[in-house]
């Protein structure tokens, strides 16, 4: 049994499992669909919340920023995406199965660290899609109320961890409990004014055990809207994607158009504040914004002509972003002291309203909106094709990569995966998970690299429709600056990110193992 631990699978074995009657997904997607969930895929929540951070650092836990030498923490985080984006067009071109990097690396390194790296992409797609439909719903909510004039509830947009902390953990019960928490204030023994405002916010929530019942029902709306699009077919949810790619491409276009004119040349100086230690800090929270290319890979089986359109997709997706990404940081750090982007998780929208451009600002909380729904949707449509790829190697049950008859997607996956994210969307606190999406997408490429060189060493004669330049440089090059951009996180992020494979490796050896088609075909033999 534990031989099957470092067993690889042939390239000729992978692609049969996927052409079996079964498993035939429909085959829809063209360059054009693949370059547009890509953008939609890669420019999210990041661009549009993650500037500002990336720019001023965090206050919070004293992490540094880039300041205005943010454009070069993009650069060098799109360098880094390259390398691996190169090895993903190839590797693609090469093996055209739903699996991205979990199939990758089961051609190459085996069977164990094909599970290590499916476990992991659930940390890069359905883990950080619940970061991502919760930023939904606070940029939804921010919209209604400040653009629409609608207000949403405060215990409807609100996780229990948060309520919890508004209330210091004081039951919310009677007019008495709360006089009395202002009477001890004043013997200053709890901040009673402000758990007064606090108890006010949550004021028409249900209680029980006087504790109010929360919940944030505009990330669990949008998640079950987005689930159903994906489920019933591939071609209206690329549709659906591209029509959100061009109004928020054009949103940021407008950002950078607009926002030329208002660019002071003094708030670039200085350029590099906190040096390379700075830029580095920027690189690892701008990364965030650059995650999504390789999700192009996981509709390899819905693809007319993968061995064409994936390299593309993915090389094209990724170099138009970095183009609109620079841009936007050089306007945004000139149009204001990147200081006083601090603990802004609206920047864009912020900077236009402090030029009294409040339409404008409107719009681009409009973008932040599109955007976000754009990413959840294709990082949707990525996780139940890995769920797929892993049930019919054996590694989880048939169940999972059942495809619907009616809609020809991998219909029971893309409910669960619904499931895994609406629930946590609805109850989880955005910080106890968003930190994990960066390591676990660095570790991924980091075995792409690696595959794409092992592959070139041990089948030189297999046919590639794209051939990366340079490939030991190129993986060699994407692996360090892995490494390093992984080495900008901080040590929670990495104990987190232990402890999550440390669980997966349970749930290999106590199911996987056992139910391996790549086992009972090596002990039929």
């Amino acid at each position: 049994m534990l031989k099957n631990l470092f067993r690889t699978k042939s390239l000729e074995q992978l692609k049969a499992k996927a052409e079996e009657p079964e498993y035939q997904l429909k085959k829809n997607l063209g360059t054009f669909d693949l370059t547009m969930f890509g953008i939609g895929a890669i420019i999210g929540a990041g661009i549009f919340s993650a500037i500002g951070t990336a720019a001023a650092g965090n206050l919070t836990d004293g992490r540094l920023g880039a300041g205005p030498a943010l454009v070069v923490s993009i650069i060098l985080v799109a360098i880094a995406c390259g390398f691996t984006a190169l090895a993903y067009a190839e590797l693609a071109s090469m093996i055209p199965v739903s699996g991205s990097a979990y199939t990758y690396a089961y051609a190459t390194l085996g069977e164990l660290m094909a599970w290590i790296i499916g476990w992991d992409l659930l940390l890069e797609y359905a883990v950080s899609n619940v970061a991502v439909a919760i930023s939904w719903g606070d940029y939804t909510r921010s919209f209604l109320a400040n653009v629409m004039h609608i207000h949403v509830p405060g215990w409807l947009a609100m996780d229990p961890r948060t309520a919890l902390q508004l209330t210091d953990g004081i039951p919310v019960m009677t007019i008495s409990a709360k006089l009395q928490a202002l009477v001890q204030a004043k013997a200053g023994l709890i901040n009673g004014a402000a758990t007064f405002a606090n108890w006010a916010t949550l004021k028409d929530a249900p209680m029980v055990l006087g504790f109010p019942v929360t919940f944030n029902l505009l990330a669990m709306i949008i998640t079950v809207l987005v689930t159903w699009l994906v489920y019933i077919g591939i071609k209206e949810s690329a549709r659906a994607n591209a029509i959100m790619v061009v109004i928020k491409v054009v949103i940021l276009l407008g950002v950078i158009g607009l926002g030329i004119k208002f660019i002071r040349h003094e708030n670039w100086i200085p350029f590099a504040p906190h040096g390379w230690k700075g830029i580095q800090a920027g690189a690892a929270i701008i990364f965030f914004a650059f995650i999504g290319f390789d999700a192009v890979s996981t509709t390899a089986e819905e693809c007319k002509d993968p061995g064409r359109s994936l390299p593309r997709g993915i090389l094209f997706s990724l170099a138009i972003c970095t183009v609109i990404y620079a841009a936007v940081a050089l306007v945004v750090t000139g149009m204001m002291k990147y200081t006083d982007l601090a603990g802004k998780a609206d920047p864009l929208a912020y900077i236009f309203s402090q030029q009294k451009m409040y339409m404008a600002a409107g719009i681009i909380s409009f973008g932040a909106v599109i955007a976000t729904t754009a990413a959840l949707l294709v990082y949707q449509v990525g996780q139940p094709r890995i769920f797929m790829s892993m049930s019919r190697d054996g590694l989880l049950g048939p169940w999972f990569g059942k495809i619907s008859k009616k809609y020809g997607t991998p219909g029971n996956a893309t409910l669960l995966t619904g499931l895994l994210v609406a629930i946590p969307a609805g109850l989880m606190n955005i910080d106890i998970i968003v930190e994990l999406a960066n390591i676990g997408t660095l570790f991924a490429f980091a075995i792409v690299c690696a595959a794409v060189m092992i592959l070139r060493a041990k089948r030189p004669e297999a046919i590639r429709r794209f051939r990366a330049p340079w490939v030991w440089f190129v993986g060699c090059a994407g692996i360090i600056s892995c490494i390093w951009l992984a080495a900008g996180l901080p040590p929670s992020t990495w104990i987190r990110f232990f402890a999550w494979l440390v669980l997966g490796l349970l749930v290999y050896f106590i199911y996987g193992i056992r139910n391996s088609t790549l086992r009972e075909k090596h002990e039929k033999a």
